[in-house]
């Protein structure tokens, strides 16, 4: 893949929805940095996001407006293109947490790295970058 690239944990994706700073940090590099994050990582964002808003009392419907926005710039991948990646993901991650396999995989499939807050993916042999430095992936 030519260009900068990179994959979004759903945690990013929540992130994006409750706060400013992920958000701004997608939108302000979207012409210049492809956004993808696994299916899984959307339904995940999806699941989880409703009992989060209703604990911090915000409105469940414009929040999700916030995350079908995102579609328009974080491009989800649908399984197929990184389901040929799940064994060699799944040894690489399972000891810590076999759910994050996906966004490993997709990772791993589309040769870029990960954008995270989960130490899970420390040391699976993909780069990973946290929210306090993604800018230097991005201007780099």
């Amino acid at each position: 893949m030519s260009g900068k690239a990179i994959v979004l944990d759903a945690n990013i994706l929540i992130r994006a929805v409750l706060g400013k700073r992920v958000r701004e940090l997608i939108v302000e590099n979207a012409a210049k940095v492809k956004f993808f994050a696994p299916d899984i990582a959307y339904a995940d964002a999806r699941k989880y996001l409703p009992s989060v808003l209703e604990k911090r009392g915000v409105n469940g419907d414009a929040a999700l407006a916030v995350l079908r926005s995102l579609e328009s710039i974080v491009q989800s991948i649908d399984l197929d293109l990184y389901a040929g990646a799940r064994q060699l993901a799944l040894q690489r991650i399972a000891i810590r947490d076999a759910d994050d396999w996906p966004v490993l995989a997709c990772a791993m499939s589309m040769g870029c790295p990960v954008w995270t807050e989960d130490a899970d993916f420390f040391g699976s042999g993909v780069a990973t970058w946290t929210t306090d430095r993604v800018e230097l992936y991005f201007a780099g």
